[in-house]
C-alpha cells in the first residue's frame, strides 16, 4: 500500500518516513515551521509541495495538525481532500493519537500526572501563558505525563517524560510544563536559569520536545498504522522508525 520513501534525490530539511496515494507521515526537523506565510521562510508545507510538483503530482497537501518551529517529529499530511476530511476528523474524536518525549528540569513527585489549565496567547510576542480562566481569550488545556527516567547532572536533576495532549493550544506542554515547575530543556522562552543550567551541562541546545508516536486509522485501508521514533538525544546513533500495521 505503502513505502518509506528514499530522499537521496529530494531536496528537503524532513524526512518523509511513509507514502502513498492519500498521505504522508514527515518527520519534520526542530527549527523548520510546518507552515508559514513570511516571505524567504522555508516551511515544510511548502517543501512537500515542491515535493509533489518535482513528480508531477498535484501539489495539494492537506494540514491536518501542526508542530511548534522548535520541535521535532511526526506529521501527518493528507494527499487528497477526503484523507484530509478523514484525518480531520480522527483528529477531532481523538482517534488520531499524537505522544510526545521531552526532557524536563527536575524530577516529579509522583510517577504520573494530569494538567488542566487555561492559557492566553500573545500573537504578537509569540508567547502563551497560563491564566485564569475567567481571562480575556483564554482556552482550556489539558494534558497527561508519565514519568520514564531520572537523570543527574551536576547542576541537579532532570527527566524523561511521556506526554499525551488532550487539546492542541499554542505552545501548550513547554507553558504547562513550566507552569507546573518542569521547564523543557533548551526551552530559551519557557526555561527558567536552573533549566538552562542544566541543559548546558547535558549539552543539550534546542527545546528537548519531540512528537514521536503517532497512530491513526488509514482513511483508505481502514488499517490503524502507527510509527514511533527515538529523541536524538537519547541515541548515539540514527534511529530507524518503527512502523506497525493493525488490520
Amino acid at each position: 500500500m505503502g513505502s518509506r520513501v528514499s530522499l537521496q534525490t529530494v531536496i528537503m530539511k524532513s524526512t518523509i518516513i511513509y507514502e502513498d496515494n492519500t498521505l504522508m507521515v514527515v518527520r519534520k526537523l526542530a527549527g523548520l515551521a510546518t507552515q508559514t506565510a513570511r516571505l524567504g521562510q522555508p516551511d515544510l508545507v511548502s517543501e512537500l509541495k515542491n515535493y509533489r510538483k518535482s513528480r508531477n503530482e498535484d501539489t495539494y497537501i492537506g494540514v491536518i495538525h501542526r508542530l511548534d518551529q522548535p520541535v521535532e517529529g511526526l506529521l501527518v499530511f493528507a494527499k487528497t481532500h477526503e484523507a484530509a476530511n478523514s484525518l480531520s476528523a480522527q483528529l477531532s474524536d481523538r482517534t488520531l493519537v499524537k505522544r510526545y518525549s521531552a526532557l524536563i528540569c527536575g524530577k516529579p513527585s509522583a510517577p504520573q500526572g494530569t494538567l488542566t489549565d487555561y492559557l492566553q496567547k500573545d500573537a504578537r510576542a509569540n508567547i502563551s501563558a497560563v491564566v485564569p480562566g475567567t481571562a480575556k481569550g483564554a482556552k482550556s488545556a489539558k494534558l497527561s505525563w508519565k514519568l520514564v527516567k531520572s537523570f543527574t547532572a551536576e547542576a541537579g536533576e532532570y527527566s524523561l517524560v511521556e506526554i499525551e495532549l488532550f487539546t492542541g493550544r499554542h505552545h501548550q506542554i513547554r507553558v504547562q510544563m513550566s507552569n507546573a515547575g518542569h521547564p523543557l530543556l533548551g526551552d530559551t522562552k519557557y526555561g527558567s536559569a536552573l533549566s538552562q543550567k542544566i541543559s548546558a551541562q547535558a549539552g543539550i541546545t534546542s527545546t528537548a520536545l519531540i512528537a514521536d508516536y503517532i497512530e491513526f486509522v488509514h482513511p483508505q485501508s481502514k488499517k490503524t498504522l502507527s510509527f514511533k521514533i527515538k529523541m536524538p538525544i537519547l541515541s548515539a546513533t540514527k534511529q530507524a522508525v518503527s512502523v506497525r500495521t493493525f488490520n
